[in-house]
Parts: structure tokens; C-alpha cells; sequence
């Protein structure tokens, strides 16, 4: 196993912030995903894990990084019923939800792992796909977390990346920039009360690049054939 570079400090902050913010909201964290997407999460984690290119009855082993409260990894297993799959997760309590779920069928190919995505627990190209799914905005430097999935996924493997589109464009007429910048943050204090962390989800979705910017810094990470798909008008890609 190859070592990763060192982290700045102020990310390794960065880290620990994040992994608190997510501790605080793990209970509510479900609830508000489905509520503020009206259930069009579930859709979009199913066209996530769609996207991965493996066959049904693929018996390999595939990674979902920042899995949270395991939503794409239970996914990932509907599909594919031999695969093993890897959910790991900077935030312990966020995974402990997630274990919740695993049907017994299944406890036995579903391994939840607290693991920083800059270093992860995996032996090189051990992995026949990875997904992230919302995460990918929480992880500085990005660069390093990119490093960290190619050397961990097989040759050819695709990595799936889900995510927010940038809120510096105005989508369905400045809708969504007035949904991230009111109706987020304060339906998510009203629920969760942590205003804090809706108001960071909000400022970190409108800092995120574009999807031509992302595919550019994919790129230049050493993946190749990247491509996006706009999802809800470019809501999410």
C-alpha cells in the first residue's frame, strides 16, 4: 500500500469540523435529505449506482466513500447481491445509523469503516468501483482524495461521483438559489436545530465548481473518459 501525502492543517481542521457537524445532525440527517429533495434522492442514488458498470452478478468488491448513513451502499447491494461493499465514513455515528439498516441477509458482504478519505484502509486496486454520493464537497484537499481512489480502484474501474450543482448559477429561474440560500438552512434549523450545518451545506454547494470545472480537475487527477450528467434540470450531476 502506497502512503498518501500529508495534509495541510488547516484541512486536517476542516476535517474534524465537518465530522462534528455530521455528529450532531446523524439522527436527522435521512429524514432531511428525503424531505428537502421531495424523495428525488432516492432516484438520483439509484442513477448513481447505475452508473457504475458492473453486471448483476458481479462478485467483486466496490467502495462507496463518505457513505454516511449507507443509503448508496444498500443500493449498490439491491443490485448486485454478490458484490462486497466497503461503506466508509469519516463520522461514526452517521455509519451506526446506517449499520441499523442492514438487512441480515446482507451483514455479512457490508463492511462500515471509519475512514478519513485522504487515507483510506484499502490495499491498491483492490476495488472494482467507488462512488460518492453528496461527500465529495466535504473532503480538502480534493486533489488527495481523488490520488486515494485511483489508487485503490482496478485498473478501468469507473469512480461515480453525485453531487449538488454549484449554486453560482441560477437554475429554474433563481428557484434553486433562493431554495439553498433560505428555505435550506431554515428548514433545516427548524428540524435539526443546527443552523450551522445547513448554512455551511448551502455555502459549500454555491463554493463547489461547476460540472465542466469538476470533469477538468478529474482529469487532471489521471481519470479518463470523464463525462457528467445534469440531473433535475442541473440540480445534480
Amino acid at each position: 500500500m502506497t502512503h498518501p501525502a500529508p495534509v495541510p492543517p488547516d484541512d486536517v481542521e476542516h476535517g474534524r469540523r465537518v465530522a462534528g457537524m455530521f455528529d450532531r445532525i446523524a439522527r436527522f440527517y435521512d429524514f432531511l435529505n428525503h424531505a428537502l429533495s421531495l424523495g428525488l434522492d432516492v432516484l438520483w442514488r439509484r442513477r448513481l449506482v447505475a452508473g457504475i458498470g458492473l453486471a448483476p452478478d458481479h462478485a467483486g468488491n466496490v467502495l462507496d466513500l463518505a457513505a454516511g448513513t449507507m443509503d448508496v451502499t444498500l443500493e449498490i447491494a439491491r443490485r448486485h447481491p454478490r458484490a462486497q461493499v466497503v461503506a466508509a465514513d469519516f463520522t461514526l455515528p452517521m455509519l451506526r445509523r446506517g449499520q441499523a439498516k442492514i438487512p441480515p441477509a446482507d451483514a455479512s458482504r457490508l463492511f462500515p469503516v471509519q475512514a478519513d478519505g485522504l487515507a483510506l484502509p484499502l490495499c491498491d486496486a483492490s476495488m472494482d468501483a467507488a462512488t460518492i454520493a453528496f461527500g465529495i464537497r466535504n473532503i480538502r484537499p480534493r486533489q488527495g482524495a481523488y490520488a486515494e481512489i485511483l489508487r485503490v480502484l482496478r485498473p478501468g474501474a469507473r469512480f461515480c461521483i453525485l453531487e449538488f450543482g454549484t449554486g453560482n448559477r441560477r437554475i429554474w429561474g433563481g428557484a434553486y438559489n433562493f431554495y439553498l440560500t433560505r428555505i435550506l438552512p431554515g428548514f433545516g434549523r427548524l428540524v435539526s436545530g443546527d443552523a450551522a450545518a445547513y448554512r455551511y451545506l448551502a455555502d459549500t454547494i454555491r463554493a463547489f465548481p461547476h460540472e465542466e470545472a469538476l470533469a477538468d480537475e478529474l482529469t487532471r487527477a489521471g481519470f479518463v473518459s470523464v463525462s457528467h450528467i445534469p440531473l433535475a434540470s442541473g440540480i445534480v450531476f
